[in-house]
């Protein structure tokens, strides 16, 4: 049985753009960058800058969760680092 394909920044924007529809939104694949690293095996490094008004008034974790749990199959498929800006408006 084969595994799930790697996730991929585009179905990660998709995703987000889905759940959270965003005002402004940057999905970076910054797995290069992490070749060799012993957690690069483990799946794929991305950054996420992300502005939308479903984070107005919420505290920065409250952000990140919604971020995670939008992004939560993509992570089971293998993402190894996530790192996550998300503003409000």
């Amino acid at each position: 049985m084969n595994a799930p394909a790697r996730p991929t920044a585009p179905e990660l924007e998709a995703r987000l753009r889905e759940a959270l529809a965003p005002i402004e939104l940057r999905v970076i694949d910054e797995s290069a960058a992490h070749a060799g690293h012993a957690g690069a095996a483990e799946g794929r490094h991305f950054r996420v800058e992300i502005r939308s008004a479903a984070f107005a008034g919420l505290s920065r974790l409250a952000r990140h969760r919604l971020v995670y749990d939008a992004l939560s199959s993509q992570i089971r498929r293998g993402i190894h680092a996530l790192a996550i800006v998300a503003e409000a408006p």
